[in-house]
């Protein structure tokens, strides 16, 4: 999971209107993580304290020189270095007020860039000049005039240059440009040796260029305009070139990820950064959840292909963005913004976000045993024959282009075998690419033809588990528009990454839906089994209340009774559970003692003639644990897919104060009515079965009342509601508390067993509690 947190403003940019650039040339570090170093208007250099957003000192060339590659920190000296007129190399320090009395020195060639070193290594800065040589910086001043190999054709310049470290060894990497064709060109500081490498392209040229070092290979990051990052890995020890320096290798390419981009649109000004393993940051891009014209700064998982994190970039964006210590760094608009981010390492569960349906405190399915008649060779078989049959009919495989185009114009029942035979000859890789495409193909001509809708493809290509929300936004409000349940139910349950404002449309729609309409729809048989055995285990215990002996859990037919305080605090008394035959059965003794003293002193009140009058006697409130389902099947059923959602508390909530209170009042009905069978029933959740856990039902229920609370306790509907989800609450805390009484005394008992523990591999002991 990635965070983008509150970003600061650190300065203006003097930009003019209209103008294509940011006027910022450069922002590098400055020794530690707080403070970094300006280079901007090509004529000035400013150090700034991030945190205070203020600027420590400023230093600025004569008028009719500039500054021609952007300010380094020398580590080593705690000097400033840059260059001027491409040069002149300027020196200085900070308690030099004016840059053209301090140290020049003018070399023979000009200079592309001056690359500072990490702080932990301590040495000079690395000269890098525009003809591909390479020089230190001490050693360059030592003989300014010095000649500069030229290692590039003529006709080929640099475009992008950095320079890495890991450990002792130190690399420099330029990309070049020559008559369209791009070039990497490694350099290793420590050997001297290089590589050429040529880049794959396309007619495309990158927009911006990246690099870093992971698992002993420096990735290297290219974004194209049509929305596609590519990596290509370099080792770190660079290979041997056999026919010398003069050699070009070819470096092949990966697509990392495929940004979601309108129909034919393309990329202006945008930039991508690496910001670990799995995660990268792109800034000039729209958001997928956005409309157009909107530029964000978002932050993607890479192994998961998924939006973990987005912000909306005011302004013109100048395809700029540079990364150090956990900030990004955006010029925008007039502003150069500082946004600190966060990245967690990487993993299933934390690209899904928060998923409640899955717990350390909630118990594992048990892990299925295999059946002995099971004839194993058989399934081995049908699985290589099917593998068979597919790579037979790959050669008959149209590619994702010619679908996508046949789905513009195509008739419907044409769409739907088109996309049947795609997804049933494609392999999982391919689907993992291409799928989001043809979803957003498809939602495309469905908002633009309103009589086309393919349901059955929309279907499948959820049904892939390929496709996420960020993949293709607009098709869950395209289900809802459309009152395609079904449809809406498969996507709540395979998209991780569905926003909270979409989660409440959802659950507005199930909750304001005519029962014909939800009825009709063909929903997951799985959900419907789980939601029809709730009801089917209320109708048995209906059927069986006369039998004495039969108990479920330890609850026999009985109702709870909440008696309110006598003080109007709110806080009901603990509740006390009485036999529907007849029979008084309380929950726990001090329970009993307390009913037993109140109504002794009740008695006694009415033998002395001092009885309360009626009216204004405390009410008490009977809540049967019998109760039947407030809603239809299939409601119940697209409800427990909305509690099974992963959300976040904080931006749900906003959203939530848009339901009715009549439509709350329900939803908590069944809140309630799921409580009391899980309550009732310990085999209610079965494992094979997708059902809402316990802990997911309760926070449904807190978030519901945090939302709307005040309008509740003004619904006179609302109030036997609210006094009964009161006292379940209640005894849920009193259950647990003695259920944490009881594991502490098990884990006495099992240190107490373990010291005399003498028993063999297998034995059978019983163990006497009381």
């Amino acid at each position: 999971m990635a965070a983008l947190f509150e970003g600061s403003t650190l300065c203006a940019l003097g930009v003019a209107q209209n103008s294509t650039e940011s006027g910022i040339q450069g922002i590098e570090l400055h020794g530690d993580d707080d403070h970094v170093i300006v280079t901007n208007s090509f004529r000035s250099v400013t150090v700034y304290k991030v945190s205070d957003q203020k600027p420590l000192g400023n230093w600025t060339v004569k008028q009719g020189q500039r500054i021609t590659c952007p300010a380094v920190y020398n580590n080593k000296t705690r000097e400033y270095v840059t260059v001027t007129d491409s040069k002149v190399i300027r020196i200085w320090k900070d308690d030099d007020i004016n840059i053209d009395k301090t140290f020049k020195a003018t070399v023979s060639s000009d200079v592309w860039r001056v690359h500072s070193t990490p702080c932990h290594l301590l040495q000079e800065p690395v000269v890098l000049f525009q003809t591909g040589a390479v020089r230190l910086l001490d050693a360059l001043l030592a003989e300014p005039q010095q000649e500069v190999e030229a290692t590039l054709p003529e006709d080929e310049a640099i475009r992008w240059s950095t320079l890495l470290a890991s450990g002792k060894q130190q690399w420099i990497l330029y990309v070049t440009e020559q008559k369209g064709e791009y070039f990497l060109r490694v350099q290793n500081l420590v050997d001297s040796s290089r590589v050429a490498y040529r880049l794959e392209t396309t007619d495309l040229s990158p927009l911006s260029f990246a690099a870093s070092l992971s698992r002993g290979n420096i990735h290297m990051l290219c974004l194209y305009p049509d929305g596609c990052v590519y990596v290509s890995m370099v080792p770190m020890r660079l290979p041997a070139v056999a026919g010398g320096e003069g050699d070009v290798l070819a470096l092949p390419r990966t697509l990392l990820l495929r940004l979601p981009l309108a129909e034919g649109g393309e990329l202006g000004s945008a930039s991508a950064v690496a910001l670990d393993t799995a995660h990268v940051a792109v800034v000039g891009v729209p958001h997928p959840s956005a409309g157009a014209g909107k530029d964000y700064l978002c932050i993607w998982n890479t192994n998961f292909q998924t939006l973990q994190a987005g912000k909306e970039m005011a302004g013109k964006i100048y395809g700029q963005l540079w990364c150090y210590s956990g900030k990004l760094y955006v010029p925008h608009g007039k502003a150069l913004s500082v946004i600190p981010f966060e990245c967690q390492t990487s993993s299933l569960a934390a690209a899904l976000g928060k998923l409640k349906q899955s717990g350390a405190s909630e118990p594992t399915p048990p892990l299925p045993l295999p059946s002995w008649g099971t004839n194993v060779s058989s399934s081995v078989m049908d699985t290589r024959r099917n593998k068979l049959t597919r790579k037979s009919q790959g050669g008959s495989t149209i590619s994702v282009d010619q679908l996508i185009e046949q789905i513009k114009t195509a008739p419907e029942e044409e769409v739907l075998k088109g996309v049947a035979s795609f997804l049933s000859k494609s392999e999982l890789p391919c689907l993992q690419l291409c799928v989001g495409s043809l979803a957003r193909a498809l939602v495309t001509r469905c908002l633009a033809e309103p009589a086309f809708y393919p349901h059955k493809a929309l279907v499948q290509l959820v049904h892939t588990q390929c496709l996420c929300h960020s993949g293709c936004p607009e098709l869950l409000p395209l289900a809802l528009e459309k009152r395609d349940f079904a449809l809406c139910q498969f996507c709540l349950q395979v998209f991780p990454d569905i926003p909270e404002a979409v989660t409440c449309a959802c659950l507005k729609a199930f909750l304001g839906s005519p029962d014909a309409d939800l009825e009709a729809s063909a929903l997951e048989m799985d959900s419907v089994a789980f939601v029809d055995g709730l009801s089917a285990a209320t109708g048995n215990a209906e059927e069986e209340k006369d039998d004495e002996e039969t108990q479920h859990n330890g609850f026999s037919n009985v109702t709870v009774t909440y008696a309110p305080p006598e003080d109007g605090s709110g806080d009901a008394q603990p509740p006390r559970r009485t036999e529907e035959a007849g029979g008084a059965m309380e929950m726990d003794t001090a329970t009993a003692n307390q009913v037993e003293k109140k109504q002794d002193g009740e008695e006694e009140t009415q033998q002395n003639g001092e009885a309360q009058p009626q009216h204004q006697r405390k009410p008490k409130l009977t809540i049967s644990l019998n109760i039947t389902r407030p809603i239809g099947l299939h409601r119940a059923v697209l409800l427990n897919e909305i509690l099974q959602t992963p959300y976040s508390d904080t931006f749900l909530l906003p959203h939530l104060k848009d339901l009715t209170p009549p439509q709350v009042i329900l939803f908590l009905q069944y809140l309630q009515f799921l409580y009391i069978k899980y309550y009732q029933e310990i085999n209610t959740q079965v494992p094979a079965l997708r059902s809402p856990t316990m802990a997911q039902i309760m926070d449904w229920v807190c978030l519901l009342l945090d939302a709307h609370f005040t309008v509740l306790v003004m619904a006179p509907e609302a109030q036997e509601l609210l006094a009964g989800l009161h006292g379940f609450v209640r005894a849920q805390m009193k259950l647990f508390t003695d259920l944490g009484k009881i594991e502490g005394s098990l884990q006495a008992l099992k240190k107490a067993k373990q010291s005399q523990d003498n028993s063999g591999q297998y034995s059978i002991e019983v163990i006497e509690l009381f």
